[in-house]
C-alpha cells in the first residue's frame, strides 16, 4: 500500500522578476497578458524585492510535520505549487519514488473556489495515478484558522487602539474573483465572509468590521466587489480615521500582501486621511500548524477506512 504523507498545495512565485512573464503565462493556462499588464506586476515585484511565499509555505510544512509527530506517528509533509517550482506534478512523482501510497491534499486557500482550489485538485488528479489521495477543498470555518487569525489582529487592533485612544473598526479582506464564477454557484465569497465572521467573534471589543475582495484581475470581464478602495471611499466619508485591514484569505507574506496592502491600500488609506495598519501575517502561526495538522489526521484517516471497507 505504500506509506501515508502529506502534501500542501500554494499558488507558486517566481524567484526573480525576470522570471514573471513565464510564470504569468502558467497562472493564465498559456493566455497571453498585455505587456503593460506584466510590466506592472514586475514593478510590484521589484518594490517589495522578493516574495517569500515559496519559503514561508516550506517552513508550514515544517511546522506541520513536527505538530504531526508531536501528535501521532510521524509522516512527511510535501510542498507542491500549482504556477511554479516546485510543480504539483513533480511532488506527487517524487512522493511515489519516495514511497507513499497515499496522501492527505490540502490546499494553503481555505476557502473554496473553482479558479483556486478546483485547479489544484486538478493537478494533482491529474498525476496521481494509483496513489489513493484524500483531498480538502475548503477549510473556511475551521476553528483554529479563525484563532491563529484572531490572535495575530488582536495584536495589531489593540496597538492601534491605544494609539487612537478608541478602539478601532476592521476591514476583512480576500482575493477577489470573477463575477462569473460566482454566478456559477462558487461558494467562495460566502466561506470568505464566514471566515471573517469566526475571527470577528474572538476579537472582543471590536466596534465595527466590513468586508471587501482586493486584488481584482486586469481581464476575464468583471470581478468580486466591493474593492479595497471603493470601501476606503466609504469608510472616509463616514469620518473612519483609524482602520485595521486583515486579509483572511492569505496564510502568508506575498506580493498581494506586501505590496496591495502594505505599499497600494495603505498609501491610498494615507490620502483619504486614515491611518491603516496591518497584523502580522500567519506565516510560522502555532495554531495554524495544529489546524493543518489536525485536517491532515482527518484525511489521512478516511484513507485508511476507505481502504478497511
Amino acid at each position: 500500500m505504500g506509506k501515508q504523507a502529506v502534501l500542501l498545495l500554494a499558488h507558486g512565485t517566481p524567484e526573480t522578476v525576470e522570471q514573471i512573464p513565464e510564470y504569468l503565462r502558467n497562472v493564465t493556462s498559456g493566455r497571453p497578458l498585455p505587456p503593460a499588464v506584466v510590466e506592472e506586476i514586475q514593478h510590484r515585484y521589484t518594490l517589495i524585492g522578493h516574495s517569500p511565499l515559496t519559503e514561508i509555505t516550506f517552513a508550514q510544512a515544517r511546522l506541520v510535520e513536527a505538530e504531526l509527530a508531536a501528535t501521532g506517528a510521524p509522516v512527511p509533509v510535501y510542498v507542491g505549487m500549482r504556477n511554479w517550482r516546485p510543480y504539483i506534478a513533480e511532488v506527487v512523482r517524487q512522493m511515489r519514488d519516495d514511497g507513499v501510497g497515499e496522501f492527505a491534499a490540502i490546499a494553503m486557500a481555505p476557502q473554496n473556489s473553482r479558479t483556486s482550489v478546483g485547479l489544484y485538485r486538478r493537478a494533482v488528479e491529474a498525476e496521481a495515478a494509483e496513489l489513493r489521495f484524500d483531498f480538502v477543498a475548503g477549510w473556511a470555518d475551521h476553528p483554529l484558522l479563525a484563532e491563529a487569525f484572531a490572535e495575530r489582529l488582536y495584536a495589531a487592533w489593540e496597538k492601534l487602539s491605544a494609539e487612537a485612544s478608541a478602539p478601532v473598526p476592521v476591514l476583512f479582506t480576500a482575493h477577489s474573483v470573477p463575477v462569473r464564477t460566482i454566478e456559477a454557484g462558487d461558494p467562495y465569497a460566502g466561506e470568505a465572509r464566514r471566515t471573517a465572521e469566526l475571527v470577528a467573534e474572538r476579537v472582543a471589543g471590536i466596534p465595527h468590521w466590513w468586508f471587501a475582495f482586493q486584488s481584482q484581475g486586469a481581464s476575464g470581464g468583471p470581478w468580486l466587489g466591493p474593492s479595497v478602495e471603493e470601501t476606503l471611499d466609504k469608510l472616509a466619508a463616514e469620518g473612519v480615521k483609524h482602520l485595521v485591514l486583515q486579509p483572511i484569505g492569505f496564510l502568508c507574506d506575498h506580493v498581494e500582501i506586501l505590496y496591495d496592502v502594505d505599499i497600494l491600500f495603505r498609501d491610498y488609506a494615507a490620502r483619504l486621511g486614515i491611518t491603516l495598519e496591518r497584523p502580522e501575517s500567519l506565516n510560522a502561526s502555532p495554531a495554524l500548524a495544529m489546524a493543518l495538522a489536525q485536517i491532515a489526521r482527518q484525511g489521512l484517516s478516511r484513507l485508511k477506512d476507505e481502504a478497511a471497507c
